[in-house]
């Protein structure tokens, strides 16, 4: 055998190796139990892959980013194989690793309940003991139709294989994409194949290497996303490197749970989502209301202090706005149907930038007036399938924080920075500290999905990128996720329980301000073109509304609290003294309740500790005697004897400086 030589890529250190022909990645790996997988000049392969001379080889670690992925497909394949062992009927449909987890779907004929996937969950124990090999095998369309042909739906994505017809099925790339088509049988100890599968791979080793996994729970499904088709059964389950990483997930979902914005809209009387109003169109209650008006009064004086003139624009337009915009061509699926009237398609706005634009070309603009900023509170609706609708986060109907920024090319970079840190001072007010920047660009392999010259979009992403870079915070690229008319910078927050959330954004457009032929007078007298800069700081309030109920579980600081202080009598012969003490509150704005009701004090102090209060105002005979109250927090401490003036003041205190407490 003759000796060939590869690199090992290991901790960024590069050693040059000889091998014999026919060596396979493990062996490089062979010390090293957390390597699961192998990167070949970036292309991810199978431990058994066979080393070609000049190679760079990278092992994957089990708990990395692709680790996990490979994990989770391998355990959606064992999970796969055990539903068809115990019914063999089940019909495959696609089983894609996803965040946190996986999935596999299936046509059977009775849904799944709880009870059966506690018996998938045994049949994949004996499978995992087993220590089955996970082996790729090449097939041509017409060999694997044939094996397949008990399969429908894997001989339909054959039937898509390397077209566009993959790009809307969510996971077919796991199975079938341009180049080879493969399978991957799960061999005995003896090679005899026990189950096989369409997919790409790669995979772990053995079965035996996954460490950790538990089922979650099952959920209809249509096949490839699209409701014409048939209803499948999902099961979703999660797979983790260690039983300590998956307990920590179980527990970081009972937190989430607990945490839930849905549930804790209901139990605090915040909002609701009326069946006779529609999906995804939320209403607020007086308490929810009172958090919205804090966050629209607070972000509406900050768009003014940063130089922002306030505007206002109708809830419809005529269809022509969306076509010289731009959006209608792109974004139409997203848009509800137009209304026919006096002649015209009306169409409820999905956005609000063109009527800024005609804002902007309502009368001739000089170089003087730029940066031209205006602000407003839009009301936009988005139809968004009721798959993906999801309380507050994933709405119909949504009021954005939008603004648009004017300014010359030239003034740009100093614009981007100045809305990037607007932004994250709004975001650290709110108590939101932890993020990171993403920065989406456009996907060249697909140039129709964009507008603009090649040039616009490198000086609109250059500008971005340093704006993001010199910010100091991490920048992680996007590829492809930019809007069509240029690039964009999103802050993703991570709230208190280290879920990643995309907040505001920020997006360079030259497309727009083309369309509508927006002009300023330059200092030479020239007409010229701006630029348009969209910015949204809450994103959309109420998705922000949502991710802070869920950040804080409920709990807010006093300054976003719909009642900041419950007063609570010890007997009803307090309740004069503690609605007197109410009245001087209110007076410094602050916002103050007291129970009279004739439930017993220990009730009271249990109702508010349920409504998340901050503050409990507690007055006795003693209190009433020296002019003080009793401070009970949501944490059970108790701060006794408080004179009435101190009292007042640490409550007016603790909500001007947005603390929790």
């Amino acid at each position: 055998m003759s000796d060939i030589l590869v690199v090992r890529i290991h901790a960024d250190q590069r050693a040059e190796t000889a091998v014999t022909t026919g060596t396979k990645a493990w062996e490089l790996f062979r010390d090293d139990a957390e390597v699961i997988a192998a990167r070949v000049a970036g292309a991810l392969k199978d431990l058994s892959y066979e080393l070609a001379d000049g190679d760079e080889v990278e092992g994957v670690a089990i708990d990395s980013a692709d680790g996990r992925d490979i994990l989770r497909h391998s355990t959606a394949h064992v999970m796969a194989q055990a539903v068809q062992q115990i019914w063999p009927e089940a019909k495959l449909g696609i089983g894609p690793p996803i965040e946190n987890g996986f999935y596999y779907d299936f046509d059977v004929e009775t849904p799944f309940v709880p009870e059966d996937l506690a018996k998938i969950e045994s049949a994949m124990r004996k499978i995992i003991k087993e220590n089955q090999r996970f082996e790729r095998r090449v097939t041509s369309d017409a060999e694997a139709i044939d094996e397949l042909k008990d399969e429908p739906y894997k001989i339909e994505l054959i039937g898509l294989k390397g077209g566009a017809g993959t790009e809307g099925t969510e996971g077919a790339s796991v199975e079938v994409g341009a180049g080879e088509l493969t399978i991957y049988d799960n061999l005995g100890r003896n090679g005899e194949a026990k189950w096989s599968d369409l997919c790409r791979g790669p995979h772990l080793p053995t079965t035996k290497r996954i460490p950790a996994f538990k089922l979650m729970r099952s959920a209809a499904a249509y096949w490839r996303g699209d409701e014409k088709n048939k209803q499948l059964q999902r099961i979703y389950g999660t797979a983790w490197e260690s039983k300590e990483a998956l307990e920590e997930h179980l527990h970081r979902i009972e937190e989430a749970e607990r945490r839930d914005h849905r549930k804790l809209g209901r139990d605090l009387d915040l909002f609701s989502f009326p069946d006779e109003i529609g999906s995804g169109l939320a209403v607020f209650h007086p308490k929810g209301g009172v958090i919205k008006r804090v966050m629209e009064d607070y972000v509406r004086q900050r768009h003014i202090e940063e130089g922002f003139d306030y505007v206002g624009t109708p809830h419809i337009s005529k269809e022509g706005l969306f076509h010289t915009s731009g959006h209608l061509p792109y974004y139409k699926d997203t848009m509800f149907p137009p209304m026919e009237f006096e002649g015209s398609d009306y169409y409820l706005k999905a956005m609000n930038c063109p009527m800024h634009n005609l804002i902007f070309r309502s009368r001739g603009r000089s170089y003087r007036e730029l940066p031209l900023r205006l602000f407003e509170f839009g009301s936009v609706y988005r139809y968004e399938k009721s798959g993906v609708v999801h309380g507050l986060t994933r709405v119909r109907g949504l009021t954005q924080d939008d603004s648009h920024s004017y300014v010359t090319p030239e003034q740009a970079p100093a614009e981007v920075k100045h809305l990037l840190d607007f932004v994250l001072g709004l975001l650290r007010d709110f108590g939101i500290d932890d993020f990171y920047l993403e920065l989406s660009t456009r996907d060249d392999a697909k140039p129709d999905k964009f507008v603009g010259t090649d040039e616009e979009w490198a000086v609109a992403t250059k500008v971005l990128e340093d704006v993001a870079v010199e910010s100091g915070l991490e920048l992680v690229p996007d590829p492809g996720g930019a809007a069509f008319y240029g690039p964009k910078i999103s802050v993703q927050a991570r709230d208190a329980i280290g879920r990643t959330w995309q907040m505001s954004t920020i997006q360079y457009d030259f497309n727009q301000p083309k369309g509508f032929e927006l002009e300023f007078a330059a200092a030479d007298g020239s007409r010229q073109q701006p630029v348009m800069i969209h910015s949204a700081k809450f994103g959309s309030l109420e998705r922000f509304f949502g991710v802070l109920v869920e950040h804080y579980a409920g709990a807010f600081p006093p300054w976003l609290a719909p009642v900041q202080v419950q007063g609570i009598p010890i007997a009803e012969r307090h309740n004069d003294y503690l609605f007197d003490i109410a009245r001087q509150m209110k007076a410094q704005g602050l916002r103050v309740e007291v129970d009279d009701s004739d439930d017993r004090m220990q009730k009271k102090i249990r109702n508010a500790q349920l409504q998340k209060v901050p503050f409990m105002m507690i007055a006795g005979d003693d209190d009433v005697e020296k002019g003080a109250v009793s401070f009970r927090y949501r944490d059970g401490r108790q701060d006794n004897g408080v004179p009435l003036a101190d009292a007042i003041q640490r409550v007016a205190a603790a909500v001007a400086s947005r603390e929790q407490v």
